[in-house]
């Protein structure tokens, strides 16, 4: 994998992205419509001085055992209740890597890269810079950590890298969107929810993003903060969202970037991601058309014609990699959409992928499909994001496979994004054939009495959307958007100035703009 590649893979684990049916489920998380209070009984005072109920006071009272680990941080585990609704049933480990401050600190910034399912330890283990600027680094504690059913926290466990293999790119005998196609994908389906269940245990059941919000209430109180201070890049938005949802009293500075949408239905997040995708595929081409490297002539219109009849090629008649994957729709589908993160580093490779694909080549391809999914060269897995990505997405949506909805929804999606909706359709068998299909349903989050949360959005970013930052900044009572006008996923330490300046005054000295900077 070359640098240019791995760069692009920090920023697409930042990533809140619908994949393809046969690749994974649809995606994302909400929120419920009522959020309950957590324990019973007598409460008690915590170290922080709050009270909490006396059934959940053991997690909060906790100490924690910092080690050295990483270059120059340290590394802990923390200990929460398997359910919050009944802490007495068993408990979970939580994984938290810090990098100290610089200078004397506010006190802890707790960062989450986003996913849902990728690991906000490896985030600041690994890319603590690409996280954060040095300012924040100076002022705060950074801390990253692995929510519940994540990597090295108590994780979701589903298949073996082969049968990964097969579930991530295996391609279905039948013809697409056909009875029998259905068939195959619901027992793909079936057999990766059993498999999760089976290797998982009880803690799946409980992997879904209120559960974890209350993990991050716990985090703030062990770590010592009153309130919290927190930085989530796209799914990580809804995390923080759900958390000022829950505790808004307990708000401190909030940053949300690449902000979703929480009111969006699972259908609707399709659509917009689909249009999304499609937007920033042809932004890629009105840069490429024309210059040296590119592998398309003519219009972005013609340009985009070409793509659509290369993923409809694939579907028809896969090609086969050197290690005998068949490279089809899906699979190079993940793969357009993997370098459109990061347009600096990503659109020439995209040009270079393409090339290589419609001369008959799948190894490119397979390279950017791998590393998004993080596949290793020798076949096994980094990390569990895409399990942890299914268990998310069961628990925070409501789903509804039924046949003749789905082919009117995926009609809609061909419509609404003639290249890339065609592969977004029929993404609602996977969940509903989870072992706990009892998702979520979708609301605003308020947030009323929650100090000013700062809301940032991309206009063209490809994986949420700029309408979502409207949306999420609207529907916040002390929600405020800054704009960033460019392309890729996520604003923040990625280039602008007036970005980074508007949420370090934020962050370190609690300044608010008055109004959006639109910033560039």
């Amino acid at each position: 994998m070359t640098d240019s590649t791995r760069s692009i893979r920090r920023r697409t684990r930042m990533a809140f992205l619908a994949l393809p049916v046969g690749l994974a489920l649809t995606l994302s998380g909400c929120v419920t419509a009522f959020f309950p209070a957590v324990g019973g009984g007598a409460t008690t005072s915590t170290p922080t001085g709050e009270r909490v109920a006396e059934n959940v006071r053991p997690f909060y009272e906790q100490q924690l055992e910092w080690e050295s680990c990483e270059e120059g941080m340290q590394c802990t585990t923390a200990t929460a209740p398997m359910d919050w609704e009944n802490p007495e049933a068993g408990d979970i480990e939580l994984a938290l890597v810090r990098k100290s401050a610089g200078g004397d600190p506010i006190g802890s910034l707790l960062v989450n890269p986003g996913g849902p399912g990728a690991s906000g330890f490896d985030l600041v283990a690994d890319s603590v810079d690409f996280a954060t600027d040095a300012r924040l680094q100076a002022n705060f504690d950074i801390v990253g950590f692995d929510p519940r059913g994540v990597s090295r926290s108590t994780p979701v466990s589903c298949l073996e890298p082969a049968e990964m293999d097969e579930y991530l790119y295996g391609i279905p005998d039948a013809e697409r969107g056909s009875d029998a196609w259905i068939a195959e994908v619901t027992a793909s389906a079936k057999q990766f929810g059993e498999a999760c269940a089976a290797n998982t245990g009880e803690p799946l059941e409980f992997v879904d993003t209120v559960s974890a919000a209350r993990d991050l209430d716990l985090l703030r109180a062990v770590l010592g903060d009153k309130t919290l201070n927190y930085l989530g890049y796209s799914y990580g938005t809804f995390l923080g969202a759900t958390y000022a949802e829950l505790y808004p009293e307990k708000v401190g500075r909030l940053v949300l970037d690449g902000a979703i949408d929480p009111a969006s239905s699972s259908y609707e997040v399709n659509e917009t991601q689909a249009k999304g995708f499609e937007s920033a595929l042809a932004a890629y081409l009105d840069n490429c058309i024309g210059s040296r490297d590119c592998p398309f002539t003519g219009s972005t219109e013609e340009a985009l014609s070409t793509i659509g009849a290369l993923l409809a090629s694939v579907n028809a008649t896969p090609i086969k990699n050197t290690d005998g994957r068949m490279l089809g729709s899906n699979s190079l589908l993940t793969a357009i959409i993997y370098p459109l993160y990061s347009p600096d580093q990503g659109w020439p490779l995209l040009s270079e992928m393409l090339a290589s694909v419609m001369n008959g080549n799948a190894e490119y391809a397979f390279t950017f499909a791998d590393a998004y999914n993080g596949r290793a060269d020798d076949g096994t897995y980094a990390d569990n994001s895409s399990e942890a990505f299914a268990a998310y997405n069961c628990r925070d949506y409501t789903y509804n496979a039924d046949p003749v909805r789905m082919a009117a929804e995926a009609a809609q999606l061909a419509q609404a994004a003639p290249v890339i909706g065609p592969y977004f359709g029929y993404g609602d068998i996977g969940c509903a054939n989870w072992p706990y299909p009892d998702g979520a349903e979708r609301n605003e989050i308020h947030a009323e009495g929650a100090a000013p949360i700062l809301v940032i959005g991309t206009t063209n970013d490809p994986a949420t959307p700029y309408i979502w930052a409207e949306a999420l900044a609207d529907e916040l009572e002390s929600g405020v958007l800054v704009t960033y006008q460019g392309e890729g996923h996520t604003a923040y330490n990625k280039g602008s100035d007036c970005v980074n300046n508007v949420v370090d005054s934020y962050l370190i000295d609690g300044i608010i703009p008055a109004t959006d900077p639109m910033c560039s």
